[in-house]
């Protein structure tokens, strides 16, 4: 939250294999992408690049 309050167009994304920590990131910013693990190469990829299109 305080990265985001400082940077509002900061793009956050959290790589998680712990659901209680991935709802908790969910909740703490609006524009934190979570990501649960396993995560597979192409989910990663097609994230980023719409991170950075955005």
């Amino acid at each position: 939250r305080v990265a985001a309050a400082r940077q509002p167009g900061l793009r956050i994304m959290f790589i998680t294999g712990f659901a209680a920590v991935a709802l908790t990131a969910a909740q703490a910013s609006p524009q934190a992408k979570v990501l649960s693990k396993p995560v597979h190469l192409r989910d990663l990829v097609n994230e980023v690049e719409r991170m950075v299109a955005a």
